[in-house]
């Protein structure tokens, strides 16, 4: 047992070095497309570990993960802009006085960040989080949308429709998924935990929770807030990722597409949060081509936009049709499944080969 231990040690520690080695090449060898999903991926990770923070370990029904997403992209911008780039991106209406000679480092502009949409995740969750099921997601899908409508309201503070631009490019390769890791080691320390556990006890049944003398509701609102403050940090990163944000980047839309991976990897599953961001992030950018004019053999088309995303919509219907409970179902990797894998395969050609002798 003491051997087998320090096997999946040794493993583990030569997985994460292969993970490191394979994001050196990315950084170092692929194009600046490529490597543009690649860092998409690695921001979707944190989204899709935050809401299913949420959804699927603690069993709440949230859609409003677009709105924390603004909040924090907001804030780091308007913590990281100089106040010249400010002057000139303020055309219409100026900044208020506070905000005008702000200007600090990405990475305290990022914890910042995190911190604000933490705040609004506690001021949405705290009244939205008394109701359950489809009426929460009603709730937090409003409150979302009552957001992005402030935001573009907001003249002298976050420029209104027009948006902010010439962001920092801080959502380098090494700094997305660095913040992916700390994420997924995060996660991983946070559901081996006390708190962990009464997340997927109040997810299985809530009444029984409350009777084992779990605080129902403190366990709801501090997994809300925690969730939030990781989409602050996954929306600050979309934006010094695209180095601009305006309010339409935040609607409904958004909140789907990590729902999507969520569901698509499996819901409690952290494993499949990051299978998920991967498969859907570069299958969305591998389909583009379906786009444009195609010559194969028996069918030709001029290019129809839109064909992408059918085509994306009917794979992923087969997946839920035979994976209904996601890629992963709620599973995670562990060594013991892939050495159980390799004594049934060991196993299986021994046996073969004996009745071929026999």
């Amino acid at each position: 047992m003491v051997l087998l231990q320090k096997q999946k040690n040794i493993l583990s520690l030569f997985g994460v070095l292969v993970i490191f080695g394979l994001i050196f090449i990315a950084n170092n060898f692929i194009g600046p497309f490529p490597l543009r999903v690649f860092n998409l991926a690695g921001i979707y990770v944190t989204l899709a570990l935050s809401l299913n923070l949420v959804n699927g370990f603690t069993g709440l029904f949230s859609l409003g993960h677009a709105g924390f997403m603004a909040v924090g992209a907001y804030t780091s911008a308007l913590l990281t802009m100089s106040p010249a780039l400010k002057e000139t991106t303020f055309f219409l209406v100026p900044i208020i006085p506070p905000l005008a000679n702000v200007h600090m480092h990405p990475v305290p502009a990022l914890i910042i960040a995190g911190c604000v949409s933490a705040l609004a995740g506690l001021l949405v969750g705290w009244p939205a989080l008394r109701l359950r099921d489809d009426y929460l997601a009603i709730a937090t899908l409003g409150f979302s949308e009552i957001i992005r409508v402030l935001i573009t309201n907001a003249q002298t503070i976050t420029n209104g429709a027009q948006g902010l631009r010439g962001l920092p490019r801080f959502s380098t390769t090494y700094n997305v998924w660095g913040i992916a890791f700390i994420a997924v080691v995060f996660m991983i320390a946070l559901m081996k935990s006390a708190f962990g556990r009464s997340c997927k006890a109040i997810r299985d049944n809530e009444i029984a929770a409350q009777a084992m003398g779990i605080n129902v509701a403190r366990v709801k609102i501090t997994s809300f807030v925690i969730a939030s403050f990781m989409a602050g940090v996954g929306g600050a990163l979309l934006a010094h990722l695209n180095t601009a944000i305006d309010p339409r980047m935040f609607a409904f839309v958004m909140t789907y597409n990590v729902l999507l991976i969520v569901v698509l990897g499996g819901t409690g599953s952290i494993t499949g949060s990051v299978i998920g961001a991967l498969i859907v992030t570069i299958s969305l950018e591998a389909l583009r081509f379906l786009d444009g004019p195609l010559n194969l053999i028996f069918i030709r088309t001029a290019g129809t936009p839109g064909i992408r995303m059918v085509v994306f919509s009917l794979l992923l219907l087969m997946v839920i049709l035979f994976r209904q409970h996601g890629l992963m179902g709620g599973k995670e990797f562990n060594w013991d499944a892939v050495f159980n894998i390799r004594q049934n395969t060991i196993k299986f050609f021994r046996s073969f080969g004996k009745k071929g002798a026999a």
